[in-house]
């Protein structure tokens, strides 16, 4: 049975300071749209604009994790994606009032608590993950991460910590709404003494107390007691699963951090998309031929670019002399045919509905609807149509597609289609 989307059942909101910046912040979830993903609205700034949780929008940070830069920022966002991604709720708005999120306790369990009042639902359209097929490790600074491919997430946090009280601390669990809930929303942020002046004078910590943070001087937690011993290492597990929802996606693997950072996740993040793009994508026409029903002389995609599941692809096709229609097409001047341009990238819309319904081999799609056809520059032998086909709308097997064709970075043609899939 495939898991399904969820949102939340009505909106609830949090008050409170921010940790680094140290202004006072309201802090609103909403239920959204199902597809949207997880979006922060800033309602202070003119025209209210929004920024998605996305690696790509990731500032590289030591201290805190941002997106997008300033002035339409979003600071300190980690405990919030993490109460959110620990309840694997897939669509989300999330409206502040300022650049940063309250700190509360310091921990996700308040924004976690406030999540589970306003009610976990489901909602339309299956749940996108993020999984790969092979394993790798990268390292960004200190930071060492192992990915290995696996069927749920697992994470191995070591982290170390020239103090008493922390040292070499490691957490491994699996991550499940009831682990996260149990094991990790509670832990808090925790910093030294003797780091706060340096800190402060940088502009950050500027909302800091004891309160809010587990202030360690020389000989221990001041004002405050560790909800577990090893508070430390669960409150960087929390942290990472936060940095994780950057995927966009629900994670699956099993992964060992060595001393993580907000930076060295944030590029672990955009690594794993990166190779899962690649082992998705269709690099000949061996593996087009397994997923188009349509073959010589009318096969006409070469090979496959990019390809993100659901919303977008981009396709190949390397126009020949050798090309059949050339010999009755103009002859003397060979032009390819507009219709065929079009083809192309109806063929190439094909492979991204094809690949993500079900068997493709079982499949075919047919169009229903061609629109706004515009062809601006003659295709000629030689050139190389890079064909670029984003989804529109999606009901079902039903869908619309826009798509460009461009030769050397320039339109050639585009066009709105309609389409649907049918079993063969």
């Amino acid at each position: 049975m495939k898991a399904r989307r969820h949102s939340i059942g009505g909106s609830i909101s949090l008050q409170g300071i921010g940790l680094h910046l140290g202004q006072e912040c309201t802090l609103t979830f909403h239920p959204a749209p199902p597809g949207s993903g997880i979006t922060f609205r800033r309602i202070d700034l003119p025209a209210t604009p929004t920024v998605h949780a996305r690696a790509a929008l990731a500032v590289l940070t030591e201290r805190h994790t941002q997106l997008g830069v300033d002035p339409a920022s979003v600071h300190t966002v980690e405990h919030v994606l993490a109460a959110v991604a620990g309840l694997e709720i897939d669509d989300i708005r999330i409206d502040l009032d300022a650049a940063e999120p309250p700190i509360l306790d310091g921990s996700a369990r308040p924004f976690h608590d406030a999540l589970l009042s306003a009610g976990v639902v489901d909602v339309a359209g299956e749940v996108e993950y993020l999984r790969l097929r092979a394993p790798f490790t990268i390292r960004d600074g200190s930071s060492t991460y192992t990915v290995q491919p696996a069927e749920s997430l697992s994470l191995e946090v070591t982290i170390d910590f020239p103090h008493p009280l922390i040292g070499r601390q490691s957490c491994q669990l699996p991550v499940t709404p009831s682990t996260f809930a149990a094991d990790l929303a509670g832990a808090r942020t925790f910093g030294f003494l003797r780091e706060a002046d340096a800190l402060r004078a940088k502009g950050l910590i500027q909302g800091v107390s004891t309160a809010n943070t587990v202030v360690l001087d020389d000989d221990g937690p001041v004002d405050t007691e560790l909800r577990w011993e090893d508070e430390f290492v669960r409150h960087k597990t929390m942290d990472f699963v936060g940095d994780l929802a950057l995927a966009g996606k629900r994670v699956h693997g099993r992964i060992v951090a060595d001393r993580p950072s907000h930076r060295g996740t944030v590029t672990l993040v955009r690594e794993m998309l990166k190779r899962a793009a690649e082992e998705t994508r269709m690099n000949g026409a061996e593996d087009i031929i397994k997923a188009l029903p349509h073959r010589y002389p009318f096969l006409l995609v070469d090979r496959i670019l990019e390809h993100e599941p659901g919303k977008r692809i981009v396709g190949l096709k390397n126009v020949t002399i050798n090309e059949p229609f050339f010999q009755g097409h103009f002859p003397g001047h060979p032009i390819m045919p507009g219709v065929l341009i079009v083809e192309c990238m109806a063929q190439v819309g094909g492979l991204l509905m094809l690949t993500d319904v079900g068997d493709a081999a079982q499949l075919v799609m047919y169009f229903t609807s061609l629109d706004n056809v515009k062809w601006r520059k003659p295709v000629k032998p030689g050139d190389q149509l890079r064909l670029e086909i984003d989804m529109v709308q999606r009901r079902g097997r039903m869908c619309k597609i826009h798509g460009i064709a461009r030769v050397d970075g320039e339109t050639v043609c585009e066009a709105d289609m309609g389409a649907m899939v049918r079993d063969r």
